[in-house]
C-alpha cells in the first residue's frame, strides 16, 4: 500500500498529473465569481462558503478520471489485481493519494481565497475545517465513480454526472457550516458532514473493489 501511495502521489505531480491542474482551477473559479458578482462584499461573504465549496469539488473532479484509467489502459491494474494485495486496499490507498495530492491542498489554499470574498475572520475556521473533514468524501466518491466508468469509452465525461448529485450534502452542510459561522449559530453541519465523511471512506474502498472487479471480468 504505501508503494502504491508513494507511486500514485509522484504520478499525480509529474506533467499531466492533474494536481497542479487542480488547483489552478480552484483558484480560477474563486477568483471570477467576484468579478461577476460585483464590489458587495457583504453579499461575497455570504456566498463564498458555498463558492469554495463547488470550486473545491469540481476542482478534485478533474483528477478523478485518472484514478484507475491509467493502469487500466497500461495493464498495471491487472498485475494489482492478480497481486496478493487486495483490491480494497488498493481502492484505499489511491482514495488517500488523491486526497493529498489533491483536497489537502485545496484546503490549504482557501483561506487565501477567502480573503478575494471579504470573508470575516469568524468564517475561516469552519471554512477550512469544513474541507479538512469534507474532502476525503470527495475523494472516496469520486474514486467509486472512478471505479465505474473505468472501461466506458469518454468515461471521464460521465464521471460528473455520476459523482455531482452524491456530493450534494457534502457541499451543503460545508457551506452551511460557514454560513452558521458567520451569523454566530451552531446548526449541526460539521457533526453531519464528519458523519457524511466517515461513511463515504468506510464503504467506498469495497464499492471501488467491487467496480473493478467487474470493469476486469468485462
Amino acid at each position: 500500500m504505501i508503494a502504491l501511495l508513494s507511486r500514485d502521489i509522484r504520478l499525480a505531480f509529474r506533467a499531466g498529473g492533474g494536481a497542479t491542474l487542480a488547483l489552478a482551477f480552484f483558484a480560477s473559479v474563486a477568483a471570477l465569481v467576484p468579478l461577476g458578482i460585483g464590489p458587495d462584499l457583504r453579499l461575497l461573504a455570504r456566498i463564498a462558503g458555498g463558492v469554495l465549496w463547488i470550486a473545491a469539488a469540481l476542482a478534485a473532479l478533474l483528477s478523478l478520471d485518472r484514478l484507475f484509467q491509467s493502469d487500466f489502459e497500461d495493464g498495471s491494474l491487472d498485475l494489482i489485481a492478480l497481486s496478493p494485495q487486495s483490491l480494497e486496499a488498493t481502492a484505499i490507498a489511491k482514495i488517500a493519494a488523491h486526497w493529498l495530492t489533491t483536497g489537502l491542498p485545496l484546503t490549504a489554499l482557501s483561506p487565501l481565497l477567502g480573503l478575494l470574498f471579504g470573508l470575516p475572520p469568524s468564517g475561516y475556521p469552519p471554512l477550512v475545517l469544513s474541507l479538512l473533514i469534507g474532502t476525503p468524501a470527495v475523494s472516496a466518491i469520486g474514486a467509486i465513480g472512478a471505479s465505474l466508468t473505468l472501461s466506458i469509452r469518454r468515461g471521464g465525461l460521465i464521471l460528473p454526472l455520476v459523482v455531482l448529485p452524491l456530493l450534494s450534502p457534502a457541499v451543503i452542510f460545508g457551506a452551511g457550516a460557514v454560513i452558521a459561522a458567520l451569523d454566530g449559530l451552531s446548526n449541526g453541519a460539521l457533526g453531519l458532514l464528519a458523519a457524511f465523511s466517515l461513511v463515504s471512506v468506510v464503504l467506498a474502498p469495497f464499492a471501488c473493489a467491487a467496480g473493478v472487479r467487474l470493469n476486469l471480468a468485462g
